[in-house]
């Protein structure tokens, strides 16, 4: 990503074989990829967050805790990928 990045900054010839690359279907479910895994990740950083402020640290709130954080990611995620298609 960050060598797309350099790539499309360098001019407007970069720019466009950028664009073309990152159409593709392939490129499409790899950028969907990562960026599922970075949104899951800060869903749970918020649950640790809420977390250390003291709510839901006993088992029953943990389990309830993390069946939250899989649905809000799910829904996160599903949204990101209409986004990106």
């Amino acid at each position: 990503m960050l060598y797309a990045l350099d790539k499309s900054l360098s001019s407007e010839e970069g720019f466009g074989e950028v664009k073309a690359y990152l159409t593709s279907p392939l490129a499409k479910l790899v950028i969907w990829a990562l960026l599922s895994a970075l949104l899951y990740h800060l869903v749970a950083g918020i649950r640790h967050l809420i977390m250390d402020a003291g709510i839901g640290e006993t088992l029953e709130g943990g389990k309830l805790g993390s069946k939250i954080v899989i649905a809000v990611s799910v829904v996160v995620i599903v949204l990101a990928g209409v986004w990106i298609w």
